[in-house]
């Protein structure tokens, strides 16, 4: 019967894996907690049962936390396509006002306008794309 102990320890290690999310740490050891679960259910002796069980945990810790660690820190997904050129440099090839204008945005000419209503900015400055619209590009100085 101490399979069934081993069970519910790693039923109860799973469930608190699920309650505390971000820390890794209950869920490898749940998974020892099974594998000594295994062991139990074939005879092994109590002390083999508490070995397996520490040293399952400390294994599955060693090669699952690491991994799980580094999957957290990926980076966030890249923009791309027109979203890509939020927060990119531009040179004002047409005087740009509420209305209209002309940048160049890399190699690109695009249609802009001024984010802000009242702002108008000359030709050959330096201005932010801050959104786009459709092929329109919001900009500001």
């Amino acid at each position: 019967m101490a399979w069934v102990f081993w069970a519910v320890v790693a039923v109860l290690l799973a469930v608190g894996e699920l309650l505390t999310p971000g820390l890794f740490f209950l869920g490898p050891v749940a998974i020892a907690g099974v594998v000594t679960a295994i062991v139990a259910a074939v005879g092994a002796s109590a002390a083999a049962q508490l070995i397996v069980f520490i040293v399952g945990s400390v294994a599955s810790l060693a090669v699952l936390r690491p991994i799980a660690r580094a999957h957290l820190h990926m980076p966030v997904l890249t923009r791309t396509g027109a979203a890509a050129l939020e927060g990119r440099k531009a040179l004002v090839l047409q005087r740009v006002d509420a209305n209209s204008g002309r940048v160049r945005i890399g190699g690109e000419e695009w249609s802009a306008r001024a984010y802000l209503e009242d702002q108008v900015i000359p030709e050959g400055a330096r201005v932010e794309v801050v959104k786009i619209e459709g092929a329109t590009a919001l900009v500001m100085e």
